[in-house]
């Protein structure tokens, strides 16, 4: 289910590998349920969304003017039209009688525009001026071009038309387009369930006194807020001792709730690392030696769960900022495909790096940047200082992170490097 046998000891797995291999497992959840519009931001819809009509529902005017004919219009004279006496029409308000040719009529942003006209001139292009029988619309040769500034109907969206495919995760302008649609209720994916713990006996949570050689749980804290940007449901299950009795007890509890089990600390080599074998005797997991830094040990893999259900591992490093950025080239992605989202890579930004960067061939870097915008307009990005994979306030002064490719060399001053940003991130 994991793809190729598992490693030799000593290899390390390609980053784009150990992402193949986890796409290729993943089986996306399948429950569904109904919501009211109000209360869909964030959901995944399980189904395409067909419009009931068209978008616009009528040929309107984008601007507020005169329409008319477009045939009127004269290509090497001033046109002049003769502007329908007191009448103006307005958005929701449609105009019952004619406008003969040579005719015009006042019309403002939105209303539909009158039989028989396909053209609407801004009220800055015309000349009006009074005479005894009314208004004369008067516009210089070559400013208006027939048919322009009227929207089309169904422009936007044509009657029977998917307006969104199910897979798409909802955003606020998603919901201002169904409510156009007069779309109340949508189905959407039930939200994934992930189970979160941190293990290791020096931990402590918020609130304990901490001992000597002890550090306070970061970790958890920062999973969980990724996890809550996600939509997901959290399940938090807190601190676990290195203890098999505490472990398992956990994992009976977290396969129990849970489609996700999501882990930090425990996958290395370490001999109070007992997560790995109880993780391989509850189902199929893989343990990699992934060539990145930071981030090295991670685990993947189906859990069994009872009657017959799969909780999908991701066993994390300790290293605070390890874990996270481990959790953002491996986990975030791979959650949303399972929450039943469409997979989307994350944009890459290109931008200059200010300084020389070290980096040798064959691993994946991801080292905290600060892009921003340099004196000549173009985007630049320097690193936050040291890269430790303990440093998490590297992360908190960092807007990016600055992606350095598996065959990628060292990085002089001025060369482009690949940036994922963390605005949309974290």
């Amino acid at each position: 289910m994991l793809g190729p046998s598992p490693l030799m000891a000593g290899d390390e797995l390609p980053v784009a590998e150990a992402r193949a291999r986890i796409h290729a497992a993943l089986r996306p959840i399948t429950d569904v349920q109904t919501l009211p519009l109000r209360q869909a931001l964030g959901r995944i819809l399980a189904a395409d969304v067909i419009s009931p009509i068209a978008v616009p529902a009528h040929d309107n005017s984008a601007m507020d003017g005169y329409a008319l004919h477009g045939a009127d219009l004269l290509a090497d004279a001033p046109t002049a039209l003769r502007a329908l006496a007191g009448v103006t029409v307005f958005a929701g308000t449609p105009l019952a009688q004619p406008v003969g040719r040579g005719q015009c009529v006042r019309i403002m942003t939105g209303a539909v525009m009158p039989e028989g006209l396909d053209t609407v001139v801004p009220i800055e292009l015309c000349q009006v001026a009074a005479d005894a029988a009314g208004d004369v619309v008067t516009l210089k040769p070559g400013v208006l071009k027939p048919g322009e500034n009227r929207r089309k109907r169904g422009e936007d969206l044509a009657l029977g038309q998917p307006a969104l495919r199910a897979g798409h995760l909802l955003r606020p302008a998603d919901l201002g387009l169904l409510a156009s649609l007069g779309v109340a209720e949508l189905q959407v994916f039930r939200r994934l369930k992930v189970a979160l713990f941190s293990t290791g006996n020096e931990l402590r949570t918020l609130g304990q006194p901490l001992e000597e050689g002890c550090i306070y749980d970061s970790n958890r804290f920062s999973l969980m807020g990724a996890l809550e940007r996600l939509g997901v449901e959290v399940l938090d299950l807190g601190l676990v001792a290195d203890d098999p009795v505490a472990l398992n007890a956990t994992l009976d509890q977290a396969l129990a709730h849970a489609d996700v089990v999501l882990t930090s600390g425990g996958v290395s080599m370490g001999d109070a690392d007992y997560t790995r074998d109880l993780l391989a005797a509850r189902g199929e997991v893989g343990f990699w030696k992934v060539a990145m830094r930071p981030g090295r040990p991670f685990a993947f893999g189906p859990l069994h769960a009872a009657a017959g259900r799969t909780a999908w591992l991701f066993a994390l490093p300790g290293n605070p900022v390890a874990a996270l950025v481990t959790f953002y080239a491996f986990a975030r992605e791979a959650l949303l495909v399972l929450a039943g989202a469409t997979p989307r890579p994350l944009p890459v930004l290109k931008a200059r790096s200010v300084a020389a960067i070290r980096k040798r061939p064959g691993r994946t870097e991801y080292q905290r940047g600060i892009v921003s915008l340099g004196d000549d307009g173009r985007w630049e990005v320097r690193l936050t200082g040291a890269q430790g994979a303990g440093i998490l306030r590297s992360m908190t002064e960092a807007n990016a992170l600055v992606v350095l490719g598996h065959e990628q060399g060292a990085v002089a001053a001025g060369d482009e490097v690949a940036v994922w940003l963390f605005d949309g991130l974290v």
